[in-house]
């Protein structure tokens, strides 16, 4: 358990956004989700395999330690001491109590992606009916990882949603879960796709933002989340900022400078769903470039937008047989 004091970077915007760090840096910081029932946010630091819980009024900071690459975590219906989390290529159930260090239980619950024994899953989140949309990554393959929709019928053998990827990144859903946003990685575009909540199935897949049509931007996008007005905001990984994008215009109505180049994902939280959570990494960066980015790793916290976040979907995908919840 670990108290941490914050530094406001930006203080002088008082009437506009102020960016926070809450943490130390982390090597490969990720994967950031709230629990608005126990009022804390989760995340993960890759390749150390840790598990993270924050509490924005203590600044107390737990976690835990699993054996592989860890990301993502996801909070499950069951109770706020069950989550689920990617384990290199097997997703596992996890028994811990948040406000803790100590793991009490893990499982396997699958493993995916068995022809590419060095991959890992990377991002994924529960929709509103608690199916799970998780993808996988490399690192010894390129245009081989795939996104997969997991529930308790097809546990045993998820289903693949979209293949061939690169590097299977965000996921998010509108207000009306009617629309489905999806991030590959290195083709630098966020895509909609039709959805339907009942059947699991996309279609109609469109572009709505592409780094590369605005030259102030740089980076590829990350982790992404979206708002109650339907925009999304996204990480930009190698970019340093975060931007809101108006998904019915494709106007980039905002763009936020986080101290840190490799920004890597986004999502809200705080009481009323207004605290935009920031996650990045420093694994990249060599001795001169964190020397210049002291903050490059760390978890911020980004005020003052204007707007506010849709409610955290809580996984379901744990059978009894699989873990007792």
């Amino acid at each position: 358990m670990e108290h941490l004091y914050s530094i406001i970077l930006n203080s002088s915007k008082v009437d506009g956004p102020c960016v926070r760090q809450l943490t130390q840096p982390f090597e490969l910081g990720e994967a950031p989700t709230w629990d608005d029932r126990i009022k804390l946010l989760y995340f993960v630091d890759i390749l150390a395999g840790n598990i993270y819980s924050y509490d924005p009024v203590t600044t107390i900071l737990n976690s835990i330690q699993l054996d592989g690459d860890v990301t993502p975590v996801v909070p499950t219906v069951h109770d706020t001491h069950v989550f689920v989390a990617g384990l290199n290529r097997s997703l596992v159930a996890i028994r811990w109590d948040p406000k803790g260090s100590k793991l009490q239980a893990v499982a396997t619950l699958t493993t995916v992606a068995k022809q590419f024994p060095t991959s890992r899953f990377n991002d994924g989140k529960a929709d509103a009916q608690g199916k799970l949309w998780i993808g996988t990554m490399g690192p010894e393959n390129t245009n081989l990882a795939s996104l997969y929709l997991i529930t308790k019928e097809n546990i045993e053998n998820p289903k693949v949603v979209i293949a061939p990827a690169n590097i299977s990144n965000g996921v998010a859903w509108n207000k009306a879960n009617t629309k489905f946003f999806y991030i590959d990685s290195p083709t630098r575009q966020v895509r909609v796709y039709d959805f339907d909540l009942n059947s699991g199935e996309i279609s109609n897949p469109k572009v709505v933002f592409d780094v590369r049509e605005h030259d102030e931007l740089t980076g590829n996008p990350d982790g992404m989340t979206i708002d109650e007005d339907d925009n999304i905001w996204v990480a930009l990984n190698e970019g340093g900022a975060v931007v809101k994008v108006d998904t019915n215009s494709l106007d980039v109505l905002h763009v936020i400078a986080i101290p840190a180049s490799d920004v890597t994902s986004v999502a809200w939280g705080g009481d009323n769903l207004d605290v935009l959570f920031v996650t990045s990494a420093r694994i990249r960066l060599n001795a001169e470039e964190r020397r210049q980015q002291p903050a490059a790793g760390s978890l911020f916290a980004v005020y003052n937008l204007g707007t506010r976040g849709l409610p955290t979907h809580y996984v379901d995908v744990i059978n009894d047989t699989n873990f007792p919840a």
